[in-house]
């Protein structure tokens, strides 16, 4: 077969994918899948966990220093008033926050309370 018998093939240039190519292509697919079903629920393990015990903490807090309050609110917040990590807020009857503590880049359970 040539090319003048078949003129549409004139411009036609084969893919060179050869059956290793695509071992190595489903090979590194596979291994970036595998990770990432690794790696995933550790992370989402890790931030469901932070977060109840933030929201613990902060209602212990709560409890202490605004008795008056009607609900607490634990948030992670970058650039909150001590930096960055997990803030404790009071909220009352109008849904306004007032700041009660910190609570670091890892919440723990409450400290010593005076």
């Amino acid at each position: 077969m040539t090319f003048d018998e078949h003129p549409e093939l004139a411009e036609y240039e084969p893919l060179d994918r050869s059956p290793r190519q695509r071992r190595v292509v489903l090979t590194r697919v596979f291994v970036v899948l595998a990770l990432s079903a690794l790696v995933l629920p550790g992370i989402l393990l890790t931030v469901g966990m932070q977060t109840a015990t933030a929201e613990n903490t902060c209602a212990v807090y709560v409890r202490h220093y605004e008795p008056n309050a009607t609900d607490s609110s634990a948030r992670f917040e970058f650039t909150g008033p001590t930096g960055p990590g997990w803030q404790c807020y009071a909220l009352n009857t109008e849904g306004d926050a007032t700041y009660v503590a910190p609570l670091g880049l890892i919440p723990s359970t409450p400290h010593r309370l005076p």
